[in-house]
């Protein structure tokens, strides 16, 4: 992930142009305000109520903050590029779900899942793998929407309810993203706070292992409580509706395969990915004996399978191409509008207040925790999350006498992790989407995502595993509180 262009800072900003926090707060406000009317009380899509917050955005930013028209088009073009990957893997995706359905990938892996997972088992071993498929791609959304899928089709057989898969999937496979030197939001941390990579991902790992190991914990505890909960017959169905309605071959997993051995050998998400949608369609064609145009027609359109088993039906069900524009719209319309608030300076005055109201270590580890996870919300997406209190936040680190990696280490933390908490964000636009599971369904279950940033904040709040340019003399406490005197 490359970004085309750098986010302003507050300093960059026109001294008459400079917005107040109170200044900044007003768009802010209105987007929760529209978000909270049109989804909470009226009960609609996103769409919608993400198009008043772009409007009244856009006309605060014209005619209050002075800027022209032309200025808000452009903010808007660069956030939509800065998002174009997630929107193209939005696509892809969808596509490749279809495929792979059609395709008898992710039927076969449901049909074997259910033979020799149990509900005890099933949730922390769904965690393990997770993690270890999105560290050797180094991709969370296509661990997601690939295996995460058919972990979801085995859970619902197992009697395991769909959002504590969902976390599980989840927990996995953000552990392995934020830890792998293959993944974009790694190496983007990485590069904004100008930290070695290796050295960012050193600073990563003890605060992951508490994290994860918490929530494997906390699944483990879930597994066992779901014991017994699966009908004798239950499993023996549904299996024998994916074998009546598709080929249950160790052939089909070679979509799977290709894609992963892709991902693992260094290309990039996209291509991967594409090759899983033609190999799914070369599967359908010589092992399901779907002609050639209907194989591709199902990835255009999507899949409704008649298995006779109403379970299955549902879960095999997707959207295909044309599903994905609903989850794209979305994602769109978000960007469009942390485009405004990003050219009007609104994030960078957000950012700015944030580092003038800290005091101490403790202090600017929490204020960029919070900091991050508020980006995600109003920018709804985790690069532009990562990347404006990574460049915003640096002098404050630099004042404290802190590395750099304490810094790429926060932003990831609680940037990466929290994405998909974000109804209207891209992360948890594609996660609910590729999962069928509502993000406020899942989020309870989404341990990782809870533990992470709260592990972030107690480091700092400890100074454990607080790295400093020179290590600081026993004397530290009182030298700190005489420094931070100077700091606005």
């Amino acid at each position: 992930m490359v970004l085309e262009f750098t986010p302003k800072t507050y300093d960059e900003i026109p001294a008459d142009k400079q917005p107040s926090l109170l200044e900044a707060l007003v768009p802010i406000v209105g987007m929760l305000l529209f978000l909270s009317v049109g989804m909470i009380w009226l009960g609609m899509d996103p769409q919608i109520p993400l198009l008043w917050g772009i409007a009244f955005a856009g006309l605060f930013g014209r005619y209050y903050f002075g800027y022209s028209w032309e200025d808000l088009y452009d903010g808007i073009g660069r956030s939509i590029l800065t998002g174009l990957q997630a929107i193209l893997i939005l696509f892809v995706i969808y596509m490749l779900i279809a495929s792979w359905i059609d395709s008898g990938t992710i039927p076969t892996l449901m049909y074997y899942g259910l033979e020799f997972l149990s509900p005890q088992i099933f949730l922390p071993f769904t965690v393990v793998l997770s993690a270890i498929v999105a560290f050797a791609i180094g991709s969370s959304w296509t661990t997601a929407g690939t295996l995460g899928v058919a972990m979801i089709g085995i859970g619902s057989g197992l009697g395991i309810p769909e959002a504590m898969t969902a976390g599980a999937v989840l927990s996995g496979a953000y552990t392995g993203d934020k830890n792998s030197p293959l993944s974009d939001t790694t190496n983007l941390a990485a590069a904004v706070t100008n930290t070695e990579l290796m050295d960012h991902i050193r600073a990563m790992r003890p605060g992951t292992l508490i994290a994860f190991t918490i929530s494997l914990f906390l699944f483990a505890v879930l597994g066992l409580n779901a014991s017994g909960t699966v009908p004798v017959d239950r499993i023996a169905e549904i299996q024998g509706g994916l074998s009546s309605s598709y080929v249950i071959s160790p052939l089909t997993f070679l979509p799977l395969v290709l894609t992963f051995a892709l991902a693992f050998y260094g290309f990039p998400a996209l291509p991967s990915l594409g090759a899983g949608i033609f190999a799914g369609a070369a599967i359908s064609t010589t092992v399901q004996g779907v002609g050639f145009a209907a194989a591709w027609k199902t990835i255009h359109a999507g899949t409704s399978p008649e298995t006779g088993v109403e379970l299955t039906n549902e879960l095999l069900s997707s959207g295909g191409l044309e599903g994905s524009v609903w989850v794209v719209s979305i994602v769109v319309a978000a960007l469009a509008l942390g485009g405004i608030l990003q050219e009007t300076g609104v994030l960078a005055a957000f950012a700015y207040y944030i580092g003038r109201a800290i005091s101490s270590v403790a202090g600017l580890t929490a204020g960029t925790a919070v900091g991050t996870v508020a980006m995600n919300f109003l920018a709804a997406e985790q690069y532009m999350a990562i990347v404006v209190p990574g460049m915003t936040l640096q002098n404050l680190y630099d004042e404290y006498d802190l590395e750099s990696r304490n810094l790429s280490r926060a932003v990831e933390a609680a940037g990466t992790t929290t994405s998909a908490f974000v109804p209207w964000g891209s992360g948890g636009v594609f996660m609910a989407s590729a999962l069928g599971v509502p993000v406020i369904e899942y989020a309870p279950y989404y341990f990782f995502g809870i533990i992470s940033p709260l592990v972030l904040i107690l480091m700092g709040a400890t100074g454990w595993g607080i790295f400093y340019k020179e290590e600081p003399e026993q004397d530290a406490p009182e030298a700190t509180a005489a420094s931070t005197s100077s700091v606005d």
